[in-house]
Order: structure tokens, then sequence, then C-alpha cells
């Protein structure tokens, strides 16, 4: 059965990145570039971008848009946006 995590995209160093959140353990989380900062990449890019990593969005999973701030505390601190989707890692991957 393959397993499930989080997957979150945002933007770091002025790139769009997509990476999947492994908890509870040491190993570095899977992560892709997409090496810009605009325009967002599109589901499509986003699905391949997660093929790439051996992941899958779980069926019916939705990605959601959260805002977060650069400097926690700071009203006037710059805005992060993050996109988070639930996927699945495919049968035999690392994951």
């Amino acid at each position: 059965m393959a397993r499930e995590f989080t997957a979150q995209m945002s933007v770091y160093k002025g790139r769009w990145r997509l990476y999947v959140v492994l908890l509870n353990t040491t190993e570095l989380w899977p992560e892709f570039s997409f090496d810009r900062a605009d325009p967002v990449p599109t589901l499509k890019e986003r699905a391949d971008a997660l093929s790439v990593l051996g992941f899958e969005r779980v069926p019916g999973a939705e990605w959601r848009w959260t805002e977060d701030s650069q400097e926690h505390g700071y009203p006037s601190s710059p805005v992060v946006l993050i996109a988070a989707v639930q996927v699945r890692s495919w049968m035999g991957a690392s994951a």
C-alpha cells in the first residue's frame, strides 16, 4: 500500500520549489526546483515534478494555498505563499 504525505510548494531564493514533507525521519525531503519565480507552476508541471520525485496526488486531493509571513511577528513582513496537497508514494518508491 502506498504511504501518504504532504507535498508543499513555495518560493525559496527567488524560485518555486516543490518538496515532500517526511516527518519523524532524518532523511532529506525530496525536492524539485522550477528555476523561476513567475509564473506559478501549472497543475501539469506540479504533477510532472511529483512524478520525478516518485509521488502522485492522492485522488480527489486539491491544492490548498496558505499565507505566511517571511518574518514571524512583523505585520509589515513580506508575504510568503505556500501551496499544499496530499500525495502518495508510488509502489516501490524510496519514501
